[in-house]
């Protein structure tokens, strides 16, 4: 005998589970285009090689269709004005040894946070804690005025070392480490391990998710800088893109197709890198989430 059973979704649930995930998605399909919409029309910008046809698309939704005389030669224009490869060297230089550098320093930092135990130790946490929420613009000029004494201005330590340790960086390794169960750290210490050691070979494969989340923000967040390499570079020798885009800006006539190419081949790595890493990314921001 078979025995009918209700469903346990009946069709007005399911109806308004569809209609609800419709509209998230319908949402979500609004706001990326709303964020992609520039990117496009950079893009598109960038490879009209007519300059009267790029003005007067400009004022259409034209800006967004890639018609007309289409080809690279605004790239070629970028480089043939000034010395594009030379900004892009010094940009990825200074933004690798910053990262680099950072990623090892504040690491260091938080571990001695979290595992170590010193008078004034919640104090250094307390300070971390304020810094983070201090704008680097609130510290800008007293920092020039300290650079400038060193003799630093016009070089490329002065645009790494002061960006070297990070406070919100220190902040989101210490709330990793001390995550971690401190089992395996107790073993290698009775094995005669040193914290160095321990931290090593036990901590940094350990915290990988942590180390790619703080690496990706870090590069977002100064090959965009501008204001600082603005303050302390004087020639083209150690000026980064950023700065180099300004200058290129500035130059007459203003031809707004090699402008956005410029554009272009500055915002292209870094799409490139969190396309790369997207998943990555995502998992390692999850994993190294702020706990309560």
């Amino acid at each position: 005998m078979t025995v009918l059973t209700r469903s346990p979704y009946p069709a007005q649930y399911r109806l308004r589970k569809s209609l609800r995930r419709a509209l998230d998605y319908l949402v979500m399909i609004l706001l990326a285009a709303f964020f992609l919409f520039p990117i496009i029309f950079m893009l598109v910008s960038s490879i009209k090689n007519n300059e009267t046809q790029v003005m007067s698309d400009m004022s259409s939704l034209y800006a967004f269709v890639p018609r007309g005389d289409v080809g690279l030669k605004n790239y070629f224009d970028v480089f043939a004005a000034m010395p594009f490869g030379h900004f892009l060297f010094n940009s990825v230089f200074i933004v690798g040894l910053t990262v680099g550098g950072g990623l090892v320093v504040n690491s260091l930092i938080a571990y001695a946070l979290a595992r170590l135990r010193f008078r004034g130790r919640s104090l250094v946490l307390g300070v971390v804690v304020a810094l983070i929420i201090i704008p680097f613009e609130a510290v800008a000029v007293p920092l020039l005025l300290v650079v400038n004494r060193f003799g630093w201005l016009d070089s490329y330590h002065v645009q790494i070392i002061p960006f070297i340790a990070d406070a919100f960086s220190i902040f989101l390794f210490y709330q990793f480490f001390i995550s971690i169960p401190k089992d395996l750290e107790e073993a290698a210490l009775i094995d005669g391990a040193s914290l160095f050691q321990i931290y090593r070979t036990i901590i940094l494969p350990l915290s990988r998710p942590v180390f790619a989340t703080v690496a990706i923000l870090q590069f977002l967040t100064h090959w965009g800088d501008f204001l600082w390499p603005l303050m302390v570079t004087r020639g083209e020798e150690f000026r980064p893109l950023p700065v180099a885009m300004q200058q290129f800006f500035s130059m007459d006539p203003k031809m707004w197709g090699d402008i956005m190419a410029f554009a272009a081949m500055i915002t292209l790595p870094v799409l490139i890198l969190f396309l790369l890493f997207q998943k990555w990314f995502v998992q390692s921001v999850a994993t190294s989430g702020v706990k309560g």
